[in-house]
Order: structure tokens, then C-alpha cells, then sequence
């Protein structure tokens, strides 16, 4: 019992964080081309040790934060933080949203076409249903669903790291040792971490679980690390294949065709599939909990039918927005919101709310 409640209380919010934040273009390997190997792959590596400490930093004052204010949604955190300014979070996260949903859309319709030989349309309506049916399952079982299949995940990028190393580790080594520029990593781990933080608010449901703060500077500590790891593995090996791979939309089943395992690519898709589903049904749950939040504040309860019509609303505009193609949505919509969520969580939350913690005592009575 006693390692089960140490699970759910610190490791949770990392996992429930990793789950989302790898989405289409994480688990696929074409986030990390555009924003890491594109810096060089040395380049790269700094500026994803930079995207992990900002996540930690980030997620250790904003776990503290709700857990002193009790705000487990993102709409009641930035009412207490940025007051009337919660407003530009919300369209703005709004947005970010169904871009996340239409890349995860695009990277299922990618991944049944390439693999499979599928109608791109299929892959995108398939995941979609299952987004939706996964998302009306509440928090407890999305944090069961999110917990258990980041062991899977994990297993799986092992498999690939060690796999792709046997069979590519001179060209690994050569990419880290040949004399290369390490372009401008610093803002490329600051500009990824930016626009992934943006997830946080939403998914301060299993911080609910915290007892002290203690567990939740823990918590968020290791939420960036938790989070980058499966990255860094597929980095690691997407390296061997450099610079032809940065070209690639689906960089994970380029590396699965070169290890010529037909049984190992159908199990890495799967994985990959499974963690696109909880990164979508994450997304809309969050936005549920905040409506959900709204209508308790009123002494009211949510009707039955919000959560479904919402979901399908979301998921439909999602769908249609996956026309776009994977790469430009992810090259050109990202970059556009990174500065808006640095300007309205990123610095509010780093200054205002920690120095709203350092005034805060513990057993008071007042709200930070």
C-alpha cells in the first residue's frame, strides 16, 4: 500500500503530464526533428536538458500552487493568479487544444497509411472515437489508463533505443562526436518547453492527491524528467539516421522499416496509438473539469450531456483541422502560441506565484 500511495501521489502528475505531452508529434519522432535535431544533434541535447529543467521548475510552483489554493482545474488557477486575465488563457488554450488534436489526428491517419496501407481518413476517425470513448471515462480512470500505459511506453522507446544502437551505434557515436554547430539551443528548449507547459493547468487532477509540500516540489521535480526520457531515447536513436531523417513525417516508422521487423513495427504502432488516445481523451478532460468546476460553483451539477457533446465538438473541429498535414501544423501552429503561454502562465507563475509560496505558511488558513 504503502508503494502504491507513493505512485499516485508523486509519480502520477508526471506520468499523467508525459502522457499528453507526447501527443502526435512526440510519438512520432517529428517534434524532435523540428525542435531539437534541427540544432544539430549535440544542439539538440542541450536544449532538451533546458525544455526538462523549465518543465520542473514550472511544474513544482504550479502543483504547489493548486495544492495551497485546491484549484484542480485550469480555469480556477488563473482566476487566483492572473485574475481577469484567466480569460486569455483559456482562448488560447482553447486553440492549442484542437491543434494538439488535429496533429494527433493527422500522426493516426500518417501511421495507418504508411504502416498498413490504410486510408489516411481512416486512421484519423478511428482515433477519434476512441479519444472520445476513453474521455468519458472521468479522472480515475484516465489516471489509471495514463499510469499503466507510460510502463508500456517506456518499455517500448527501450526496446527501440537498444534495437536502433545495435544496429546503428557507430553512426549514434559519429553524430555526437563530428564537429557540428550547435545552433541556438538555448531558445529551442525554451520555445519547446513553452508551448508543452501550456498542458499543465489542465492536468492538475491527480495533484488532488498531494498531501504537503514536500510531495509536490518532488512531484514536479520529477515531472520533467519523466516526461523527457521517452524523448530522449527516440532522440537517441533518430540520431543515427541524421540529417536524412529531419525530412521525414513519421521519423518513428522510417527507424521500425530500417530494423525490418514487421512484428515489432505493428507492436511500437500500437503502443504509439494507445498513447495518442490518452493525450486526446487528457486534453478534453481537462476542458470537462473546468466546466464541471463552473457549474459546482453555482451549486449546480454538469448535465450528463455536456461532457459527450463537448467532446464531439472538439473532436470534430480537431478532425477537420487534420487536413492540414502533420509537418505544417506542427512547424507553423506551435511557434505562433509559445509566446503567448510565456507571457500568461510562464512568467506570472514563475514570479507572482512563487513569491506568493514563499509568503504562504503552512496550516494557515488564508489562500495564496
Amino acid at each position: 500500500m504503502r508503494r502504491f500511495g507513493f505512485l499516485r501521489r508523486i509519480l502520477l502528475p508526471g506520468f499523467v503530464f508525459q502522457s499528453v505531452v507526447i501527443a502526435g508529434g512526440y510519438g512520432t519522432g517529428r517534434e524532435l526533428a523540428e525542435f531539437f535535431l534541427m540544432e544539430g544533434p549535440v544542439g539538440g541535447l542541450l536544449a532538451m536538458a533546458t525544455s526538462t529543467l523549465l518543465w520542473s521548475l514550472v511544474c513544482a510552483v504550479t502543483y504547489e500552487l493548486a495544492r495551497l489554493g485546491g484549484t484542480f482545474d485550469y480555469r480556477t488557477f488563473f482566476k487566483g493568479l492572473l485574475g481577469p486575465g484567466w480569460a486569455i488563457y483559456e482562448v488560447a488554450y482553447l486553440v492549442f487544444m484542437l491543434l494538439i488534436l488535429a496533429v494527433i489526428a493527422a500522426a493516426s491517419g500518417s501511421l495507418l497509411e504508411e504502416t498498413f496501407g490504410l486510408p489516411y481518413w481512416l486512421g484519423v476517425v478511428g482515433i477519434m472515437v476512441a479519444v472520445g470513448a476513453l474521455s468519458l471515462g472521468g479522472s480515475r480512470i484516465i489516471e489509471r489508463v495514463m499510469a499503466g500505459w507510460s510502463v508500456v511506453l517506456y518499455a517500448a522507446y527501450l526496446v527501440l533505443f537498444f534495437w536502433c544502437f545495435h544496429r546503428f551505434g557507430d553512426q549514434i557515436l559519429s553524430a555526437l562526436h563530428a564537429p557540428a554547430s550547435t545552433g541556438d539551443w538555448g531558445f529551442a528548449g525554451v520555445r519547446y518547453a513553452a508551448y508543452n507547459i501550456a498542458l499543465i493547468p489542465p492536468l492538475l487532477f491527480p495533484v488532488r492527491h498531494l498531501k504537503n509540500r514536500k510531495e509536490t516540489v518532488l512531484a514536479g521535480i520529477l515531472a520533467g524528467p519523466i516526461a523527457m526520457i521517452p524523448g530522449l531515447l527516440f532522440y537517441l536513436a533518430m540520431m543515427g539516421q541524421y540529417p536524412a531523417i529531419l525530412d521525414r513525417p513519421v521519423p518513428a516508422n522510417f527507424l521500425l522499416e530500417l530494423l525490418g521487423s514487421r512484428a515489432f513495427q505493428i507492436a511500437f504502432q500500437v503502443v504509439l496509438f494507445g498513447t495518442l488516445i490518452e493525450t486526446g481523451a487528457g486534453l478534453i478532460h481537462g476542458m470537462n473539469e473546468r466546466i464541471a468546476h463552473a457549474f459546482r460553483e453555482r451549486k449546480r451539477e454538469m448535465p450528463r450531456l455536456v461532457r459527450p457533446s463537448l467532446a464531439m465538438g472538439l473532436l470534430l473541429a480537431g478532425t477537420l483541422l487534420a487536413g492540414v498535414g502533420l509537418v505544417d501544423l506542427i512547424a507553423r501552429g506551435y511557434g505562433t502560441l509559445t509566446w503567448v503561454f510565456l507571457l500568461v502562465y510562464v512568467v506570472p507563475v514563475l514570479t507572482l506565484g512563487l513569491w506568493r509560496i514563499t509568503r504562504f505558511e503552512e496550516g494557515s488558513s488564508q489562500s495564496p
